[in-house]
């Protein structure tokens, strides 16, 4: 699996929690996730969900989506538009939660790349290319149970496909 886009950084790049992904004030107001996308990273910048273009990056630093484990904040990313979510490290919960919702949540050193760069992720062979820098990062290729549950749409999806936990 190959996913291209523009890298989206913020001004702000470790301990992003879900309460700046998605504030606490839209979370129960708002139950369409097209609508709740509209407000992703509002409170770190405002401005962040006026650069996306479908398939960009969220490009960030160590210990993305601390707090909660609430899904409001990986849907509030995949609904936006958002391919993939490449930081330094990822906190558990919503690291699980990303697959769960079908959203690549891709641990790679972030220190490279830079707003707006073009880059290639390329899942099956564990290689990020930044196509504006001329460089490849290697990653741990993702394992086949976890491309499977990305290829599905994530985990509730795979089991409507599949009538269970067939791989």
């Amino acid at each position: 699996m190959n996913l291209n886009g523009k890298a989206r950084r913020l001004p702000q790049n470790d301990d992003i929690n879900t309460d700046y992904i998605i504030s606490g004030r839209y979370k129960f107001k708002i139950q369409d996730p097209v609508e709740l996308a509209k407000h992703v990273m509002e409170d770190v910048d405002p401005a962040f969900y006026g650069r996306l273009q479908e398939g960009d990056f969220l490009v960030a630093g160590r210990n993305f989506g601390c707090g909660s484990s609430r899904e409001q904040a990986p849907m509030a990313i995949k609904y936006a538009g958002i391919s993939a979510v490449l930081a330094k490290s990822f906190a558990r919960i919503f690291y699980r939660n990303c697959f769960n919702l079908g959203l690549p949540a891709i641990e790679v050193d972030t220190d490279k790349f830079a707003e707006g760069d073009e880059l290639e992720v390329d899942l099956d062979n564990g290689l990020i290319r930044d196509k504006t820098k001329n460089i490849e990062l290697k990653i741990a290729p993702l394992p086949p149970t976890m491309q499977t549950l990305l290829g599905d749409g994530g985990l509730v999806e795979h089991f409507k496909k599949h009538g269970g936990f067939a791989l």
